[in-house]
């Protein structure tokens, strides 16, 4: 029986009962094993309402999904080193299956379970979730647990673990779940789609590059694919930092409003959001606020402040070439510097700077990239958690790099096998991102344009720019179905063009949009034409 996409919002594809009873089908998967994979339960769960929570790392991770009853698998795979932790996986089995199914990516350094439970990266807070739409969903922790009080890479110290980490985890962890999908429903999914957003975008172009014969649509947003480069800028952006280079919370508003300024303007509207994020960081110089006497204050910077901000926006740069020759990081764009902070959320003071200059330890008080940064130099790279991260020299640990950069950075631009396979890969960067450069996303895009010919890459990967939005979503319009949009490209041949964004409410059941914009295929960006600036159409795309 075909699913019905007035019901689902996706093309057709064939729908699958269960093998026998789907509640005795699924209890009966519990205690299987094959080979290394164990499953530990399996119980049918009862439909869940939609709900909001007060807090969380993101808009949309605030917003708990309505569910379906379905079958909730949790299992794990055993480690080869006694020393290293299990992989653990869930997988959900919708009663009413669509023959599709949807991994899930990860963030941060992982160490939390993924459960495939609520809404993908992008997507817009009133869809019904993947799951509810008859996707069967799964993730994973990657192979490791974060624990309370240790710094978050710790298990970089175990090889399989870090392996794990890296891309082993999510290949086994797929393969166990089509495994699972044909014990249960006598057959493996006809599609199968990833979504990753951050260390998930990372993954995601992982999929791609190493195992591009397993899926066939991917979507990565945000994604931090070149691991190596991020967190040696990151620390080094925490290094300058250090002393008279911290940037007060005062400050960080002086500079934004110089940006937006100096750029607002050029879209044809002055409406709040710099939409031509590349030509301002051309155009804004930091130096305008420099103070005339020389000293700090909440009305101009001084002169290390002034170079914090330049050492920011300029690449990294190694002795050395990573994996596929990259020798540096990109620096940092403009635009978003007082975006609100909460979670992982935020501009500036979030990402960079943090509420206190950095210090070593790091603490929760100071910035991410540098806690990410300063426990990555530690505990990936030397090795050696009692290291003085000021000491560090990248040349000391050139081996162990190289070895990392391999395993870490999707950065491999020869994406024939996954075009040849008949995938479809779409990326979304956010041009207010802080926690990770957009411009290694548009790099790595047009290394993949020069490696396989700029028709060729267009007719099965695209690359979405979006102005003015966060690492997760804030800042500016940020919401659209990309789910939807890779299955009508995967299924129907529908290739996407330029899309639209929204900012919602997170106020249910309505979630209202509040505003809307294009989202622009790189490298063209939003330009005002007329009408109210809260709407889409009062602008088009143009380079």
């Amino acid at each position: 029986m075909a699913v019905l996409s007035s019901l689902t919002g996706l093309s057709c594809a064939s729908a699958a009962t269960w093998l026998g009873d789907a509640a005795t089908t699924c209890s009966g998967l519990a205690g299987m094993s094959d080979g290394a994979v164990r499953i530990d339960t399996a119980a049918m769960q009862t439909p869940s309402e939609l709900s909001v929570a007060e807090k969380a790392g993101s808009p949309a991770a605030r917003v708990v999904p309505a569910n379906p009853a379905f079958c909730k698998v949790l299992g794990h795979i055993e480690p080869k080193d006694p020393a290293a932790p299990p992989i653990k996986f869930e997988v959900n089995l919708p009663s009413d299956w669509n023959g599709r199914s949807l991994q899930y990516g990860g963030g941060g350094f992982n160490g939390v379970l993924i459960t495939g439970l609520g809404l993908p990266p992008a997507y817009p807070f009133d869809k019904p979730s993947p799951l509810a739409r008859g996707f069967v969903t799964y993730g994973t922790d990657s192979g490791h647990e974060a624990k309370p009080g240790e710094p978050p890479q710790t298990f970089a110290l175990n090889d399989e673990a870090f392996e794990n980490f890296a891309h082993v985890a999510y290949k086994k962890v797929r393969d166990a779940a089509v495994a699972i999908v044909q014990r249960a429903y006598g057959r493996t999914p006809e599609r199968m789609y990833f979504m990753g957003s951050s260390e998930g975008g990372r993954e995601a172009l992982t999929m791609a590059q190493r195992y591009p014969d397993d899926f066939d649509g991917i979507f990565a947003r945000v994604p931090v694919i070149n691991w190596v480069g991020l967190q040696h800028a990151g620390t080094r952006g925490g290094l300058v930092t250090m002393g008279e280079g911290w940037i007060s919370p005062a400050q960080v508003k002086l500079v934004a409003d110089a940006v937006r300024k100096s750029c607002d303007k050029a879209d044809g509207v002055e409406d709040g959001l710099v939409a031509d994020a590349v030509g301002c960081k051309a155009s804004f110089k930091p130096e305008s606020l420099r103070c005339p006497d020389g000293k700090s204050g909440d009305a101009c910077l001084n002169d290390a402040q002034i170079q914090a901000i330049t050492t920011l926006h300029a690449p990294y740069k190694f002795s050395f070439a990573l994996a596929n020759g990259l020798d540096d990081y990109p620096g940092w764009g403009v635009s978003g510097e007082d975006t609100e902070g909460f979670a992982s959320a935020g501009g500036w003071i979030s990402w960079w700077l943090g509420k206190a200059a950095p210090t070593q330890p790091p603490t929760p008080a100071n910035g991410i990239a540098w806690v990410f940064g300063a426990g990555g130099t530690q505990y990936v790279f030397a090795r050696d958690p009692k290291l003085d991260v000021t000491r560090y020299r990248p040349e000391d640990y050139k081996d162990r790099l190289l070895q990392v950069s391999q395993l870490m950075d999707s950065t491999d631009p020869d994406l024939s096998r996954f075009r040849d396979h008949g995938g479809k890969l779409v990326m979304l960067e956010h041009l207010a991102d802080y926690a990770q450069s957009p411009y290694a996303g548009i790099r790595y895009f047009e290394s993949v344009e020069r490696k396989l010919g700029k028709a060729e890459t267009s007719a099965f990967v695209r690359l979405y720019t979006a102005p003015g939005v966060d690492h997760v979503g804030n800042g500016a319009p940020a919401n659209v179905d990309m789910l939807s949009v890779l299955v009508d490209w995967v299924e129907t041949s529908k290739a996407p063009g330029d899309l639209h964004v929204a900012e919602q409410k997170i106020e249910a059941p309505a979630f209202t949009v509040t505003r809307s914009l294009p989202l622009c295929r790189w490298p063209a960006w939003p330009r005002y034409k007329s009408g109210p600036v809260e709407q889409a159409a009062s602008f088009s795309c143009a380079p």
